[in-house]
């Protein structure tokens, strides 16, 4: 039996930013999972939205105002958390923190050269991330927030 070549559609978010203080439209790739009931598995860590993970299982309806896919809520928590990431250093290399965060088991993606979102996955322990997360806040060199953080890493502080 052929296994069936997974299917994407981009989703449409509208929400208010507290990073840019301002209303923010993003798109995000979700992995169809069934498109009859509009669930789709968020494919992309969110550059500001405060909602929802990479792998979260959202419900998005057509938007006829929007003209597309638009996300409406959360159906299930994959458990992943999201930390937003701005470089507050002078002459501070984002790409070499990102790099030293995915050793360390977080996708990462930058939207700019100080700024740049991370996901720490399930499995991955926190107190770890977090203990460096701090450790480069207090040294001045970033400043970070956790706008979605699962319970499991929540306990982990």
């Amino acid at each position: 039996m052929k296994d069936q070549e997974e299917k994407f559609e981009k989703i449409l978010v509208r929400y208010f930013s507290d990073v840019l203080g301002e209303e923010v439209v993003e798109t995000l790739w979700a992995k169809i999972i069934d498109q009859k009931s509009g669930l789709y598995k968020i494919d992309n860590i969110p550059f500001y939205g405060p909602e929802f993970s990479s792998g979260d299982v959202v419900h998005a309806e057509f938007d006829a105002s929007e003209d597309r896919l638009t996300f409406k809520k959360v159906i299930e928590r994959s458990g992943n958390s999201t930390i937003q990431i701005i470089i507050t250093g002078q002459n501070i290399e984002a790409s070499k923190i990102r790099e030293e965060f995915g050793l360390m088991g977080c996708e990462n993606e930058g939207i700019q050269d100080n700024y740049f979102v991370m996901e720490v996955p399930f499995e991955v322990e926190y107190k770890e991330i977090f203990g460096k997360l701090s450790e480069l806040e207090s040294a001045g060199i970033i400043s970070f927030a956790e706008p979605v953080i699962s319970e499991k890493h929540n306990s982990e502080k």
